[in-house]
């Protein structure tokens, strides 16, 4: 298993570097430049000989391929550089604010997908034809349908507008810092009710549906009649017999999902105002503030791939099977 690992972190460089290079000439194809804003008569006016000196210093005078030799270099050598912003701060710390933001939203959203999604769909399929069942199957084509920005606009309206049950914006009140321990708590997990929803509701209709999909293939097979056959409890004929192999398909979609749910997290982030990854991202894009943009692309592509990679190991834990066979092609 290591031996696997390693190989696959080894083949993850190259597809790291080949997002990148792809990214950033991207990037450049957009109109604009970080510093049109300087030149433009209601905002400022800068004579054009300071923006070239800018330019200059940031090396955005040379050709692009030039410029992303030296971005390559630099990230080597785990240095994202400065942002354009006014404040010039190194990407590297402003990532660094941001990212344990948007992990922990991410970490608590998939944990609750899947406490929810993995009984949902095993009992759909115990059930198949229910009112349960049928009840889920309206909650999935909801949530396949719902886009997350107009859902979180109803939330923030119903119980943050005309109930005033729950904050709509940001991770704290203006008062938190004089409010109790046990208060301040509170009030934080108040602020995470209504995005922790909205990021969870469509999530969770996709991966009930294929939970209930893939139990109702597993149950179906030989194994799992015959170990009814030799009188064993229906609990542990599902739960001993039929879960673990119907979640490998889950884990597989799982580990494809992850990088949509750290996208998603942008829409979430900014409706809500939660200054995460998304945020920033958002940020940068609208400032055109380069450094920004590609440190963020690398740590989101980063994380995907060791995602993808945790999933693949996974698979081991779920099923022995396949442990056995990596044991025999070595």
């Amino acid at each position: 298993m290591l031996t696997y690992a390693l190989r696959r972190l080894a083949l993850a460089l190259p597809l790291l570097i080949g997002i990148t290079f792809i990214s950033f000439f991207v990037i450049q194809l957009a109109p604009g430049g970080p510093f049109d804003f300087l030149i433009n008569p209601d905002v400022a006016k800068l004579d054009p000989k300071i923006v070239k000196q800018l330019e200059e210093a940031y090396d955005l005078d040379k050709p692009i391929h030039i410029q992303y030799w030296n971005w390559l270099n630099r990230i080597a050598r785990l240095d994202f550089g400065r942002s354009f912003a006014p404040d010039g701060k190194p990407v590297l710390q402003k990532i660094s604010e941001r990212l344990p933001i948007t992990l922990f939203l991410n970490v608590i959203e998939m944990l609750l997908i899947l406490a929810l999604a993995v009984p949902i769909g095993v009992l759909s399929a115990t059930r198949q034809y229910s009112i349960f069942d049928k009840v889920t199957t309206v909650f999935v084509f909801a949530g396949f349908a719902t886009p997350d920005f107009w859902l979180a606009l109803l939330l923030m309206i119903l119980f943050g507008v005309q109930l005033g049950w729950l904050p709509i914006s940001g991770l704290r009140d203006i008062n938190w810092e004089y409010l109790s321990f046990w208060k301040q708590q509170w009030d934080f997990l108040k602020h995470l009710i209504l995005p922790i929803t909205v990021a969870t509701f469509g999530g969770l209709a996709g991966f009930s549906r294929y939970m209930r999909q893939s139990m109702l293939e597993v149950i179906r097979q030989e194994y799992v009649q015959t170990a009814r056959a030799k009188g064993l409890s229906e609990q542990t004929v599902i739960g001993k017999h039929a879960l673990r192999n119907a979640l490998l398909p889950v884990v597989t979609i799982l580990g494809l999902s992850l990088p949509g749910l750290i996208g998603g997290s942008v829409i979430v982030e900014s409706i809500f105002a939660i200054p995460g990854m998304g945020q920033l991202m958002v940020q940068a894009v609208f400032s055109r503030d380069y450094p920004v943009i590609m440190g963020n692309l690398v740590i989101v592509s980063t994380l995907t791939l060791v995602a993808n990679l945790l999933a693949d190991i996974s698979y081991g834990l779920v099923d022995p099977r396949i442990r056995v066979g990596r044991r025999g092609r070595r």
